[in-house]
């Protein structure tokens, strides 16, 4: 939950100058710079090249109780934007998108609860690094978010938080030999963790169809206020479609310029049909 600032928090100035060592006349120097220009206290800073981008976003993120990557010891990828440049227009975009949900996958007063499902017509499209992007972004609230890597085709959320793939993961529930402690907390994103996918198995979809995919769900949605799920392209065969009807919640992903109409409207379609809620459709320019 994001705190509210009181008397006693420092100001912005306060924590650059503090983590940059800078000298009464430094300060100074950018009070006039500041005075002259009309820029905030941080970015006359570095402007003078008494301090970096990243101190202003660190010095940020402290007086607003806001998590932020970007002084952390944990090493994620520059794929996760949400946390590495919280301020972003990407980052905003992801906020925006976080309150559509809001109002229909994870509306609150529903009967019952569900997860969101990403899915995409093929490899590419940019799926895994929105899900990454919207997870961390629903950790920014209150309560816990779970981001679940079900995409057992070609997992890449261990990649981007730096988990090791060769640990337990979702193929260890899946497939009945499930060890202790396989949701990985994100140390430096409170409230947010994830289960990767662990070892990636020959049967992936013959997993997702067994009863142990249905219970897994049942168990983490009690315990978690935001659940979404990695699933594989849907040129894998079914394996999204079966995902998404298990959460519940479903949302399509295309990349602009790459996504073919012809192969985004049977995927929507079946999933309108599949689902409890289908929260639509949006194309994204992420290029990897």
């Amino acid at each position: 939950m994001l705190a509210t600032t009181d008397k006693t928090d420092p100001s912005i100035g306060d924590i650059i100058s503090r983590i940059n060592n800078l000298s009464a006349e430094q300060i100074e120097q950018i009070l006039q710079h500041q005075k002259a220009t009309s820029l905030k206290f941080g970015e006359a800073a570095v402007d003078l090249g008494l301090a970096q981008r990243e101190d202003v976003l660190w010095a940020l993120s402290q007086q607003f109780h806001y998590p932020y990557q970007g002084r952390e010891a944990e090493s994620v990828s520059d794929e996760l934007v949400v946390a590495t440049d919280p301020f972003s227009t990407t980052s905003e975009f992801f906020r925006d998108i976080r309150t559509q949900l809001l109002s229909s996958a994870f509306q609150k007063g529903r009967a019952e609860r569900l997860a969101l499902a990403v899915c995409s017509t093929d490899i590419g499209d940019g799926k895994t690094f929105f899900c990454a992007n919207l997870a961390v972004a629903f950790s920014q609230l209150s309560g816990r978010t779970l981001l679940i890597d079900a995409d057992m085709r070609t997992p890449r959320q261990q990649k981007i938080f730096n988990v090791d793939p060769n640990q337990a993961g979702l193929s260890n529930i899946l497939s009945g030999r499930a060890e202790a402690n396989v949701l990985r907390p994100i140390d430096s994103l409170p409230n947010l963790y994830l289960l990767p996918v662990g070892v990636v198995p020959p049967n992936p979809l013959e997993l997702i169809q067994g009863e142990a995919f249905d219970n897994l769900i049942a168990n983490v949605l009690p315990k978690f206020d935001y659940v979404i799920i990695d699933t594989p392209a849907a040129i894998h065969g079914a394996d999204a479609r079966v995902i998404a009807a298990k959460a519940g919640a479903a949302l399509v992903v295309g990349r602009e310029g790459v996504t073919r109409i012809d192969a985004l409207k049977p995927l929507c379609t079946q999933l309108k049909k599949n689902c409890a809620v289908f929260a639509g459709a949006l194309i994204n320019d992420h290029t990897s």
